[in-house]
């Protein structure tokens, strides 16, 4: 039995911009290494797997090496895969089981995608060895949560030219690095990149988890309920956030690129 396989393009209303995630469709659960194998083919940032489940799905994502607790465009991509696929009703929320708990989505006008996601609001801490001379720069301000580390930087010319030793950033025991400061045009209340070699990743191209912590750094400094987030990296992408306290709002769009299949040989 052959198993349906997309690659979406996450954060993005056009092709070929934003974060590809793949998406496969599983009638039941696999094991682990199976399905770290496929998302080693895949060889994109993040394979998502769902499987049917009681009131919902199970939700689980990859990268090239390791399981993840949390990722965002790869939900993303799995919630429009299933209303452009009429495998759930896009009228109905789609609701996945995870790691991290329940998350949900739902379609919003224009096309975009409202997911309810925790709040990952980072804690102040001092700077880990070697991190400025992994960033090439000097933070001015250093957070953790229980996944990244937060980096401020001066401004967004900064973030934008920033070419880290991704080695260096490897040693660090996290699993990315985000890097922000606030925007420099009408677009975006904030830019930011994300680069997580230590799971695979070298730059992440646009990273909905890591807006769980920007989202409520950014509200508090800057005073707005409502944000927009702009990831600078090569393929760029939107990202709105809106904090609520203990949750925040991740909003963005999706397109689908390729659809295949696993053939039975693997499958």
């Amino acid at each position: 039995m052959s198993l349906p396989l997309y690659q979406v393009d996450a954060f993005t209303h056009r092709p070929f911009a934003g974060n590809p995630a793949a998406v496969c469709l599983l009638p039941e659960p696999r094991d682990d290494a199976w399905q770290q194998a496929v998302a080693r083919e895949m060889n994109l940032s993040e394979t998502a797997f769902l499987t049917p489940a009681a009131n919902g799905f199970t939700l689980r994502w990859f990268t090239p090496t390791a399981e993840v607790d949390l990722c965002g465009h790869a939900t993303l991509a799995a919630a429009h895969v299933l209303w452009t696929t009429r495998r759930l009703d896009p009228a109905a929320p789609a609701r996945f089981h995870t790691r991290s708990g329940l998350l949900t989505a739902r379609r919003a006008p224009g096309g975009w995608i409202t997911m309810d996601f925790p709040a990952e609001p980072a804690t102040p801490t001092e700077p880990p060895p070697g991190l400025a001379e992994a960033l090439g720069t000097r933070p001015a301000f250093v957070g953790r949560n229980r996944m990244d580390l937060l980096v401020e930087l001066a401004d967004a010319a900064t973030v934008r030219r920033l070419t880290p030793r991704l080695d260096r950033l490897e040693a660090i025991d996290v699993r990315g690095v985000i890097v922000t400061a606030p925007g420099d045009d009408d677009h975006a209340d904030f830019v930011s990149r994300f680069f997580a070699p230590r799971v695979g990743v070298p730059e992440d191209p646009v990273t909905g988890s890591a807006h769980c912590c920007l989202g409520p750094f950014w509200q508090e400094r800057l005073g707005r309920p409502v944000l927009t987030g702009y990831q600078a990296s090569a393929r760029g992408g939107l990202v709105r956030v809106e904090p609520r306290g203990e949750r925040v709002l991740l909003g963005g769009q999706a397109v689908t690129v390729l659809r295949g299949e696993l053939t039975e040989s693997v499958a």
